[in-house]
């Protein structure tokens, strides 16, 4: 049964002295990589961890990052990525929904100290019976250092480790994505090691990189972090250059430095990347491949790419499908303008329309997916899982796309709320169970509005309960949401326009929003 870590074992045969991961000034092979994961499954077996725990890690885009996610998933245990930009609501929820066995974490990110979020997660879950610091940061009251837990592994046998591996793998679980559902809390998808592994191996067959080396800034509880980029890169034999604290400047910096061959990111990036007075001073020449993942790429910006000179690809997909579209690389800007590409290897794609009947070329229909990448389920939410497939096993998307005439797909909408801010899917419904949660707003909508930079950005209507302003809402928020998910702009009205059975008619608040963003522009008339 294949594992998602036996790439990190071929590789470390192979090619032992390749740089494997890179982070600031520290390099770390293919052998020191399999080394240091070896070293810390031992302390996770040595923990009492079996097949099936739980391992939750909280960590910047880092190489200890990837130790992690590859000790715990070798086991059999599975995996699961905090946002290290996460407040303590949004960390209270992932944690107790998954009730992961131990927490390797930070306990300081730049100015941001995490003891009390440590301390209460201590204290309300009940799963948790260990939380392991990383080395070089400070140790808080009932915590464990690394280096203790790692010492505690020494009595791991080597036959030990590798029966436990042989245990596990195939379609094991072996990672769990937290993705907002369109009405409430973020949702477990509970994915496993055959599908990553085959899509890894796929993706790397469409767009071939040799020398494959990546630049990877994107927090660790983002697939596109974990399956996009990390586990390609180590199933290529490739180097994962990461940046823990994204600028456009530090990372065209690093591309430069380190030779950067794959250039992928989201369509947002791009922009602020290439709008920096310097961008042309960079050397890119290393880069033999684009790519833009996540949201649809301005025509103009494509224009752009495709005079730097290297091929471009991009491709659709979602948490719970993997890749659903892809384009091959190309320097034909026809095939990239208005294209999500044609099914990726392995996938099934059919578009239906709202009584699940087929659609014909040129016809808008919802995105329905069947393949050997799609999850196992919604972690502990079997009626959500059965909510989200069909009777024949494809899996609902909302998205709404069009065939075109050469076969491939044009995504033009989502039939859910959902939205895209800078490549990160934000919910309304979760965002505004949180406004709802402070003590003067009575009734909270979100829609969004496009967005020059971030594609889509929220506008919260509130309905107050006691006097209050946008100002104060805004800090509220800050101090319990991720920054790409707080509304851009937050409107105070006595009443919202309702529908005849009495739902917020969040239609006429789109319309509303997108004129007072219209009107708000220094262009506008």
């Amino acid at each position: 049964m294949i594992r998602i870590s036996d790439f990190l074992d071929l590789w470390a045969e192979r090619t032992p002295l390749a740089d494997a991961l890179v982070a600031s000034d520290s390099r770390m092979s293919y052998r020191d990589l399999r080394a240091s994961v070896d070293h810390l499954a031992r302390a996770m077996l040595a923990a009492g961890v079996v097949k099936g725990d739980r391992i939750a890690t909280l960590q910047t885009p880092h190489p200890d990052y990837v130790i992690a996610l590859l000790a715990a998933t070798s086991i059999g245990a599975i995996w699961v990525g905090l946002n290290s930009r996460y407040r303590l609501e949004e960390l209270q929820h992932v944690v107790s929904d998954a009730e992961p066995k131990l927490l390797i974490t930070r306990t300081a990110i730049g100015s941001r100290m995490y003891t009390q979020e440590l301390a209460e997660l201590r204290k309300t879950v009940e799963s948790l019976q260990q939380v392991i610091v990383f080395d070089g940061d400070p140790v808080p009251p009932g915590c464990r250092s690394m280096a203790g837990f790692l010492e505690s592994g020494q009595i791991v046998t080597t036959d030990y480790l590798q029966t436990r591996r042989k245990a596990c793998g195939g379609k094991d679980a072996c990672l769990i994505v937290y993705t907002s559902g369109s009405t409430g809390k973020p949702k477990g998808a509970l994915l496993h090691h055959e599908a990553i592994a085959a899509f890894a191996t796929e993706q790397n067959r469409l767009w071939p990189v040799e020398p494959l080396r990546i630049l990877n800034y994107f927090p660790i509880n983002h697939i596109g972090c974990v399956v996009d980029l990390t586990i390609p890169c180590i199933a290529a034999g490739g180097c994962m250059v990461f940046l823990e604290q994204f600028t456009p400047a530090d990372s065209l910096d690093i591309m430069e430095r380190e030779k950067i061959t794959l250039w992928c990111s989201v369509p947002t990036v791009f922009e602020l990347q290439m709008a920096l007075p310097q961008f042309e001073s960079y050397d890119l020449s290393a880069v033999r491949l684009i790519v833009w993942e996540g949201a649809t790429m301005p025509d103009a910006m494509i224009e752009r790419l495709l005079q730097l000179g290297p091929p471009l690809a991009t491709a659709y997909g979602m948490t719970e499908t993997l890749q659903i579209t892809a384009t091959p690389m190309t320097r034909e800007s026809e095939c990239l303008i208005g294209s999500a590409g044609v099914p990726f290897a392995g996938v099934d794609v059919r578009l239906v329309d709202a009584n699940g009947n087929g659609v014909g070329s040129g016809e808008v229909g919802e995105v329905q997916v069947r393949s050997r990448y799609t999850l196992l389920g919604y972690w502990r939410q079997p009626d959500a899982t059965a909510a989200a497939m069909t009777a024949d096993g494809y899996f609902r998307t909302g998205d709404l796309a069009q065939k075109r005439g050469d076969g491939s797909y044009r995504i033009v909408g989502r039939l859910k709320e959902m939205f895209k801010s800078g490549g990160y899917n934000v919910y309304p419904r979760e965002v505004e169970a949180l406004l709802e949660t402070h003590p003067a707003v009575a009734i909270a909508a979100v829609v969004s509005v496009p967005d020059p930079v971030w594609q889509e950005v929220g506008v919260a209507f509130i309905v107050p309960r006691a006097p209050v302003t946008p100002e104060e809402i805004r800090a509220w928020c800050r101090e319990r949401l991720a920054n790409y998910k707080i509304p851009k702009r937050i409107v105070i009205d006595p009443a919202l326009p309702l529908l005849p059975i009495g739902k917020i008619d969040k239609q006429q608040l789109q319309q509303r929003a997108s004129v007072t963003e219209a009107s708000a522009r220094p262009d506008a008339p």
